[in-house]
């Protein structure tokens, strides 16, 4: 036998032995995609609750703009259950107006609109998911954290961010009812924060795109975007979501975060 083909031998056995016996296989486009989409996942979490201030910015597509002012707070409430809760302050004529959430990991969100003006609950369902948010360029499904399971994710490529660096490139596809076919995401490679999204109407139309940036790192620990653009391509219009005043684990209560707690907003 000579040198080189014992060689070629021990080299396949330890290839063999490394592998558990078998050959190595490469990841699919599907896994590669819910592997980084599982890890963006967990680096997100961690916390028990949250509370932000922003500013939403409306655009029309002549530019004429105008500006509301809101309380932002989101909690883990166990048992497979995150809730969010968004609240206007100003101006005056959507003041206390107030967004409810009840996210899930595998099942339908539930999500509720309060409407001070007419002291009513209304409840977000079905097709109204895909609706406007109060006017602006989101809608109710955007305002809602997009859990893994709830999509299949493809993993398209690796390239350029839309700023700097380098960012995966991820299609997530959703298995439940949604206004959307898919969305395109990139991920920066370094944090696996969100960069952009791209969402696409049923028949294949490019709707929107979102980008996201200004990122702040809070307790050394987690890494929250200052901007959220979002455009519109069918209308011209956009909105602007600007964050700030993050503070973690307060020690919010479960208990203002329910659809009766709605109508005592003040």
């Amino acid at each position: 036998m000579t040198m080189l083909k014992r060689r070629e031998i021990l080299a396949g056995a330890a290839g063999l032995a490394l592998f558990g016996g078998r050959a190595a296989r490469a990841e699919t486009a599907r896994e590669r995609g819910l592997r980084i989409a599982t890890d963006a996942s967990n680096r997100r979490g961690g916390y028990r609750d949250i509370s932000a201030t922003g500013e939403m910015v409306l655009r029309t597509a002549s530019n004429q703009t105008s500006n509301r002012r809101f309380d932002a707070s989101w909690i883990d409430a166990g048992r497979n259950d995150s809730r969010s809760l968004l609240i206007f302050r100003w101006p005056g004529d959507i003041r206390n107006t107030a967004l409810l959430t009840h996210a899930y990991p595998t099942k339908t969100d539930d999500q509720w609109l309060f409407l001070p003006a007419m002291e009513r609950v209304r409840r977000i369902r079905g097709s109204g998911r895909s609706g406007s948010f109060v006017g602006s360029e989101f809608a109710f499904e955007d305002m809602v954290d997009q859990e893994v399971a709830k999509f299949d994710h493809i993993w398209i490529a690796d390239e350029r961010c839309p700023g700097s660096g380098t960012c995966h490139v991820i299609d997530m596809i959703p298995r439940s009812p949604s206004g959307y076919s898919r969305q395109r995401v990139w991920l920066d490679t370094k944090e696996l924060r969100l960069q952009r999204v791209q969402y696409f109407y049923r028949g294949g139309a490019h709707l929107k795109t979102l980008t996201v940036g200004k990122y702040r790192l809070y307790n050394n620990r987690f890494w929250r975007a200052g901007q959220m653009v979002m455009e519109n391509h069918l209308t011209g219009a956009g909105t602007t979501l600007n964050w700030k005043d993050y503070v973690f684990d307060r020690g919010l209560n479960a208990n203002a975060f329910t659809v009766n707690a709605l109508r005592r907003i003040n």
